[in-house]
């Protein structure tokens, strides 16, 4: 992405931990400006390597006091988050924080608001999340605060929600029976390129006040899209049927069992895709020059957003953010159990790998790793999971080997991460209650470890209780063969790390004195 020269400002970031406020947060810093970011989970943060760079505020975009105080002495708002997939009216959840946020920076006399939201027709009727994004645009627009709506379409990079449903669906399907829409006409653009223009716009004159279409240089059907990917994948092209009984509900049903986009993203999604998303105007051109070099084809976005993913440097992603409503409630400490009806289930073994070779076959579980036991079990609950609208256990991991706090870990998510000892997810599958899994490294008299693991449950009602009654002979199984399986691994790991040093070798007289020898 072609560098930005802007003038410092204060900068208030919503949406920081997602797909795009995650990636833009550190190109503002990099810019030389100050930033704050307003988050639900501040947990969510502590280790993204920024964190400690800027003033973290804990809030939500539906308390307007909190998102008064969080504009305080702003001249920047960016607006980048949305409620899709989230469970109730979402629109009417859209509508009270765009409103919010339009009285909290007029009040706060914030310079500029800063917006990004999606490509849609200018007529006809619109799917409920475009009709709601178009929403939030017109609200920020009458605020009284200079306003920039930038409007994109489909956004293509690693991790993000359009590039891995074109990626998994190629990937999965040599033969596709497909909606209608892939006949439809998309203009994806690249993040770099948005991440580009939202830079810029911080620095528009006061003037500015309306809505730009950004849109990369390549006009597609989205079919077109997906043997594009084929051919950067090194995969043969997909026949493609476009077959009218596909409703945009079935279809949903259909990405959601085939890729990891679980349902209550894919239903918003494909609904946005029964229209063309195509740029109306350049009118950007005229107040934002387009990168140096020109901006990104999509064959070339394909090509760097499988390369990161090849290196294993997926900044961020989909993933990281709630889905279908997920509690984000951490697991109570101990003592606040009392009261509550708690089922547990601990394993302990001894190991003779050190510490650090445990803690790394514990930090890179899950993914193409696995989890160390039965993966035809695994499979199945994922499965079952897909199929009542879960996220399933496809959603593998952002980092091959490395976890950070709120990281999607296929079913699970990151919650707590004390690195090198302790790790906690959540159970993010549909399950009737709330459900953790913890696993410790921990040093032992003898040199070696010992590794403990620890499943909690908290049932909901009857249904709860019957539920981890019914996968308990399951858990003797899985989870003995976790604890088995982790520790040999780490016994492997360390005989690794032991062949791969050099031999040591004793000192001779001339090594370890030459003055001597010599004299």
């Amino acid at each position: 992405m072609t560098e930005h020269t802007a003038v410092p400002r204060r900068v208030l970031v919503t949406g920081a931990t997602g797909y795009i406020g995650g990636r833009l947060v550190p190109r503002l810093l990099e810019a030389g400006h100050k930033v704050r970011v307003l988050v639900r989970s501040p947990q969510k943060l502590t280790d993204v390597p920024w964190a400690k760079d800027v003033d973290i505020v804990e809030g939500d975009l539906g308390d307007r006091a909190a998102v008064l105080a969080a504009s305080a002495d702003i001249d920047v708002f960016y607006y980048l988050v949305h409620s899709m997939g989230a469970k109730g009216d979402f629109e009417q959840t859209e509508r009270t924080a765009a409103r919010n946020v339009a009285e909290a920076a007029a009040e706060a006399q914030v310079s500029r608001i800063v917006y990004l939201g999606g490509l849609h027709p200018d007529t006809g009727t619109l799917s409920p999340h475009l009709r709601s994004r178009a929403e939030v645009g017109r609200i920020l627009l009458e605020s009284g605060v200079p306003t920039v709506a930038l409007q994109a379409g489909v956004v293509i990079g690693s991790g993000s929600t359009s590039f891995e449903m074109i990626r998994h669906l190629t990937d999965v399907l040599p033969y596709m029976p497909a909606p209608k829409w892939v006949r439809n006409f998309i203009q994806p653009i690249a993040v770099r390129d948005v991440l580009y223009y939202l830079l810029a716009a911080a620095d528009l004159p006061a003037d500015v006040n309306r809505t730009f279409d950004i849109g990369g240089p390549d006009v597609l059907r989205y079919g077109q899209m997906m043997n594009g990917y084929a051919l950067e994948a090194g995969l043969r092209q997909r026949p493609i049927a476009a077959l009218p009984v596909l409703t945009p509900w079935l279809a949903s049903q259909w990405v959601n069992l085939v890729t990891p986009i679980p349902r209550s993203l894919a239903v918003p999604i494909i609904a946005s895709l029964q229209y063309d998303c195509v740029m109306h105007d350049h009118d950007i051109d005229a107040v934002i020059p387009r990168p140096e070099g020109g901006l990104t084809s999509y064959r070339r976005a394909v090509r760097l957003a499988l390369g990161r993913m090849r290196d294993g440097d997926v900044e961020t992603s989909w993933q990281n953010a709630a889905t279908d409503g997920a509690s984000s409630n951490p697991l109570p400490s101990d003592p606040d159990w009392a009261g509550h009806l708690v089922y547990t289930d601990l394993k302990e073994k001894h190991t003779t790998a050190k510490p650090a070779d445990l803690w790394r076959v514990i930090e890179s579980i899950g993914g193409a790793n696995g989890w160390y036991s039965f993966p035809l079990a695994w499979a199945v609950r994922g499965w079952m999971d897909k199929i009542v609208g879960g996220v399933g256990l496809r959603r593998g991991r952002r980092h091959p080997d490395r976890l950070q706090t709120g990281d999607a870990l296929d079913f699970w998510r990151v919650e707590r991460i004390d690195r090198g000892s302790f790790l906690r997810l959540r159970a993010e599958m549909r399950v009737p209650g709330r459900a953790w899994l913890e696993m410790h490294a921990e040093p032992a008299d003898d040199g070696g470890s010992v590794y403990r693991q620890r499943a909690v449950f908290f049932p909901r009602g009857l249904g709860g209780r019957l539920y981890w009654f019914s996968i308990l002979p399951f858990h003797g199984v899985i989870f003995t063969g976790m604890a088995n399986r982790i520790t040999a691994a780490a016994e492997t790991e360390a005989a690794a790390v032991d062949a791969a040093q050099p031999p040591t070798e004793t000192p001779t007289l001339a090594d370890a004195a030459p003055e001597a020898a010599l004299t």
